[in-house]
């Protein structure tokens, strides 16, 4: 195991919340790469909005998976974020490739959101439990993000 920058964590905690991490970081780059597919393939009324909008949700679900990730490198663990690490780890079902209408991408996204968002304030406690606390709170600002980002897509259902 690489060294670690944070003192006052057993190793046995440590490996722990490595583990929460990488979970997490695994569903949210699955998350993203659904978020990408949306992007891609999306028709129907109100397109232009829903395709910009998933292309600022893919951003910011980029940035919760790098501070994953460098959590994971600051407490002496590897980062798994490659694609095949997602495909193999993400807890995510299968996003489906042939999906055009608008709804159905809304549908389909909000599920997977509402799907992470929960099992990101499973690992807050987990984290905690662990004792540490400031991963606690890193998955807090990802749920917080994902959980109104959860919203901009299902809200937009409204609009169509």
């Amino acid at each position: 195991m690489p060294e670690s920058f944070v003192s006052g964590l057993s190793t046995q905690a440590r490996h722990k919340v490595i583990e929460l991490l990488n979970e997490n970081l695994a569903d949210t780059v699955a998350l993203t790469l659904a978020v990408k597919q949306a992007h891609w393939t999306v028709k129907g009324r109100g397109f232009i909005g829903f395709h910009e909008l998933l292309d600022e949700v893919a951003d910011r679900l980029r940035e919760g998976a790098d501070l994953m990730a460098e959590r994971i490198t600051i407490l002496g663990g590897y980062p798994q974020g490659t694609v095949e690490a997602a495909a193999e780890k993400s807890r995510l079902e299968p996003y489906p490739t042939d999906l055009e209408p608008i709804e159905s991408h809304i549908e389909a996204l909000k599920e997977r959101f509402m799907a992470v968002g929960e099992k990101l304030r499973k690992a807050i406690e987990a984290s905690e439990d662990a004792g540490d606390v400031d991963t606690g709170d890193l998955f807090t600002e990802v749920s917080r993000q994902i959980d109104k980002d959860a919203w901009f897509i299902g809200a937009h259902a409204d609009a169509t």
